[in-house]
């Protein structure tokens, strides 16, 4: 390694000599990855950076209990590592989302920072690799091929912890509202038509469950990333690791996470195949579907105040136009939208990167984490603010969800088992054309009598399972 001037200091790699920005802290194969690829611009999601130095301290430390690193290389090395698990350098990992194929540029990115930190706190100058190799020494018994996948389950599982804590608060808050409005009689509505009268906070509770339910879908998928292939390096044989380093690499990994990560039963299968990361999308792109779906309706509810269905009110949190004044659009519901729109299509470019792999490698695994996690931290970061900004302050206008009810043809339904189908869509189709009440119709045609017809038609009473009035007479 040499100094060139103030700015610059000059590495060799196995390509020819590189010049290195002289107070960075990565090194020749880092330059070359920024020089190659100027592509989007987005570095590498900091947990994932975390999760592959995790991976560093705990190589160094077994590598040293079976005598295959030296006690101060190996000291210094875990060091290092701490120093970025702490915090520290996280300017340092540069290297582009959209990179060479299986992550052989972001591995180095990490060897070389780490070894040139060990360096400087062993008294060396950056780049001067006599004393701690990023391939020899940090990257020992390891290959880019076990490194990144193991890397990527391990981000995905430390971030899905945030995601389903996030999700059971939203769950939680549907289920308060719920509650609220459980004794709010609407008119319940069915290919966007009247139907028979639900409570609004039956509706929540059907929001509440979805959730719930996509938790356990989410939970249930990401077992399958527990499963690590790391000790197989470069094509799954384990070839360059000490018999030992599979198993005790798993543990100290175990220690570090607080994760319940194994061994891959099979390592060949565990580096051909990334349907872990496949399967954790798609789990997540099921959640997002049922959010639109929710936002929608939200939306759909909210809609008016004057020409919509005005059922609840959204909180306002900003002005909703540039030339309309007081109006207030559903803005929450609307970035969520737009924010599952993005998670889907992540689903789709990790389908694709999946089915993509060729014999011992998936090469496109860089784009699957990137898509992976960004999935993961935007969906996580849109549901705080929505259950904050939206959902916790959801108010219900009572008396028009009633008016919808009372109003609706759909309560017919309820004489069905009294004056039988036939009957009742005549009674319906006379009141919609003559305006008079289906309770008028019903009377003036003499079918049943006003009292026991002011219990069929209570759509209190609708919203439950039974017949509204029920006695033997009218069989």
């Amino acid at each position: 390694m040499k100094t060139l001037n103030n700015q610059y200091r000059l590495e060799r790699d196995t390509i020819g000599e590189v010049k290195v920005p002289k107070y960075s802290y990565y090194g020749a194969q880092t330059v070359r990855a920024m020089e190659n690829f100027p592509i989007s611009g987005i570095r590498p999601h900091p947990v994932f950076t975390r999760a592959a130095v995790f991976i560093k301290k705990a190589a160094a430390k077994v590598n040293n209990e079976l005598g295959c690193l030296s006690d101060e290389k190996s000291k210094m090395i875990i060091k290092a590592a701490d120093r970025i698990i702490g915090g520290e350098f996280h300017d340092q990992f540069v290297v582009d989302v959209y990179q060479a194929g299986a992550g052989t540029s972001f591995n180095m990115n990490v060897n070389e920072v780490i070894a040139n930190i060990a360096i400087e706190s062993m008294g060396g100058n950056k780049g001067d690799y006599s004393f701690v190799h990023p391939n020899d020494h940090v990257n020992f018994g390891q290959s880019t091929n076990d490194v990144y996948p193991t890397a990527m389950r391990i981000a995905g599982l430390l971030m899905l912890k945030e995601l389903i804590s996030v999700m059971a608060e939203l769950g939680e808050a549907l289920n308060r509202k719920a509650q609220e409005f459980n004794l709010i009689v609407k008119s319940g509505r069915t290919h966007l038509q009247d139907a028979a009268p639900v409570r609004l906070g039956q509706e929540f509770s059907g929001y509440a469950d979805s959730v719930a339910k996509s938790v356990e879908r989410i939970e249930n998928a990401s077992i399958s990333l527990h499963e690590l292939g790391i000790g197989g390096t470069a094509v799954g044989t384990g070839l360059n690791t000490h018999p030992e380093y599979t198993n005790r690499i798993i543990n100290e990994l175990q220690k570090l996470t607080n994760l319940p990560v194994r061994s891959a039963k099979n390592r060949f299968e565990a580096m051909q195949s990334n349907a872990p990361v496949a399967e954790v999308s798609s789990s997540i792109k099921v959640f997002v579907l049922e959010l639109i779906r929710i936002a929608n309706d939200l939306r759909l509810l909210s809609s008016g105040p004057k020409t919509g269905l005005d059922e609840i009110n959204l909180p306002a949190v900003q002005p909703g136009s540039s030339i309309m004044p007081a109006k207030v659009n559903p803005v929450m519901a609307e970035m969520l939208t737009m924010v599952c729109f993005s998670v889907i299509g992540n689903d789709l470019t990790i389908t694709m990167a999946s089915q993509a792999g060729q014999l011992e490698l998936n090469v496109m695994m860089p784009v699957m984490q990137y898509k992976l996690l960004d999935s993961i931290s935007i969906i996580t970061n849109a549901l705080k603010v929505f259950i904050s900004k939206c959902v916790n302050g959801i108010t219900a206008n009572k008396e028009k969800c009633y008016q919808y009810a009372v109003n609706s043809f759909a309560i017919v339904t309820a004489l069905n088992p009294y004056i039988g189908y036939s009957n009742a869509a005549v009674v319906a189709k006379e009141s919609r054309l003559t305006g008079k009440s289906l309770k008028e119709v019903v009377l003036e045609r003499g079918l049943i009598d006003e009292e026991k017809l002011d219990e069929i038609l209570s759509p209190e009473s609708m919203t439950q399972p039974g017949l509204p009035h029920q006695d033997d007479s009218y069989k």
